[in-house]
């Protein structure tokens, strides 16, 4: 019978432990997630300011555009079509982000109490085995 119970303990041990770095590699998912949501964010940013100021212009300014080296001359309508493009873009990626987000919380929140109830019937274990003694 005591033999029984420490089995079980260590196994449910065992259990916990798994439990615990699934969580951990979770928590390192969220926090990549997270940070690429942040350069979303400030790639948004960046973009809208330039389409602010390409609202601003009209057809008689000249809008230039940096390839490598060298600034290029461009259409302004092409340079706002490119900056709206890039902005669409950024947000259905933010979108992406943020759906993705909530999924690895939900996760995290089902180990979470995982973890929970594993460790409750490992102290149920313990309890066992200190009766048994």
């Amino acid at each position: 019978m005591a033999k029984q119970v420490i089995r079980e303990q260590q196994q449910l041990q065992q259990k916990v432990q798994s439990e615990v770095e699934k969580y951990k590699e979770l928590q390192n998912d969220i926090q990549k997630s997270v940070s690429a949501r942040n350069q979303l964010d400030a790639q948004l940013n960046e973009n809208q300011i330039v389409k602010n100021e390409l609202d601003r212009l009209d057809e008689s300014n000249n809008v230039y555009k940096l390839v490598g080296p060298v600034l290029v001359k461009q259409d302004l309508i092409e340079a706002k079509q490119n900056v709206h493009k890039r902005i669409e873009y950024i947000e259905n990626e933010i979108s992406r982000q943020e759906k993705n987000s909530k999924e690895l919380k939900k996760k995290q929140d089902s180990i979470r109490e995982d973890i929970t109830s594993l460790q409750q019937q490992f102290q149920k274990a313990q309890l066992k085995a200190a009766g048994a003694r």
